[in-house]
């Protein structure tokens, strides 16, 4: 497979996604959701039966190896079938592309980031054959990544298909933003997503932005897709943490000009701290506890109402 020749492919992101229901449980549709974007490229989404954190993960194929980025929010393969999804897939795409990897292909598991709702599902892995565990902690994805102090972007060659990784840290110590010429994807994490964005480190985050914003306009990236969606279709408004249903939510995918809007918002309120309120994303620029006992507050008027 070509994968310079007509790339960036289409995109095919309009999905009505798996978003919860009323009662929870079993009525909150499949374990794991499934969007083929195209033959190599794959999202999935966690249901929101099993977390409430419903994250998205990412399975792209080139013609050696697969990159699964992400494992998701629960360990237990009972709740979270991820291991057997993932196998799945890539027998499907074996028996579709059977020159490829002479007749096998390896897998390479990585991060967004080290938080426990993106890592949970690491243990499924263990002892899989032709899998490569890239561990969360920083030292080992500096390690795998060839991450230097020049900021500078590191590839891995999936077989043709040429992916590369930057260190942006600010969110989280060991984030990391991934672009994908096959999609255009810059796939971002908890890093930029439609949701609360989370700030550990201020200065670490507004330098990723920038670094972020360099490489989707450098390499012309057609989207940036995180891993939540935590706004509502209404302006400035969030689904509280620990929704379990969220019938209207925006797309995944925002747009490259929407990543600039994140990075000029986070140059505005850098010095400021507490919660900071954009159409499409809350800036938490620090511990924020008033902000999350309003929260809490919302969650629970929810549930009085008869809202998950």
């Amino acid at each position: 497979m070509d994968f310079l020749a007509g790339a960036p492919v289409p995109a095919n992101l309009d999905v009505r996604w798996i978003h919860g229901s009323r009662r929870g449980g079993a009525g909150a549709g499949p374990l794991i959701q499934v969007h083929r974007h195209d033959e190599h490229s794959y999202v999935l989404r966690q249901s929101k039966g099993t977390s409430f954190e419903a994250p998205f993960l990412y399975l792209l194929f080139g013609n050696s190896r697969a990159l699964l980025l992400d494992t998701g929010a629960t360990a237990d393969p009972a709740l979270f079938p991820l291991r057997t999804t993932v196998d799945s897939i890539m027998a499907e795409w074996l028996a579709a592309h059977p020159a490829c990897g002479g007749g096998r292909c390896g897998l390479v598991v990585a991060h967004t980031h080290g938080h426990g709702d993106h890592i949970a599902g690491d243990g499924q892995f263990a002892g899989r054959p032709d899998t490569e565990m890239v561990g969360p902690g920083l030292a080992a994805v500096r390690a795998f990544w060839g991450f230097t102090d020049d900021a500078g972007p590191a590839a891995l060659d999936l077989g043709g298909r040429v992916v590369e990784a930057i260190h942006t840290p600010g969110h989280q110590k060991a984030a990391i933003t991934i672009h994908d010429p096959w999609t255009g994807w810059l796939l971002t994490g908890d890093t930029v997503c439609r949701g609360r964005l989370y700030v550990e480190d201020m200065a670490a985050f507004t330098e990723s932005l920038d670094r972020m914003w360099a490489l989707a306009r450098d390499r012309q990236a057609t989207g940036v897709l995180g891993s939540h969606i935590e706004m509502t279709t209404f302006p400035g408004r969030d689904y509280p943490a620990g929704t379990l249903y969220q019938p209207d939510e925006p797309p995944l995918q925002m747009t490259v000009g929407q990543l600039g809007e994140v990075r000029d918002a986070a140059r505005a309120v850098a010095e400021r701290p507490g919660a900071h309120v954009f159409d499409e994303f809350i800036i938490f620029n620090g511990p924020c506890e008033a902000a999350f006992r309003r929260q809490h507050l919302r969650r629970l008027a929810n549930r009085l109402r008869g809202r998950r």
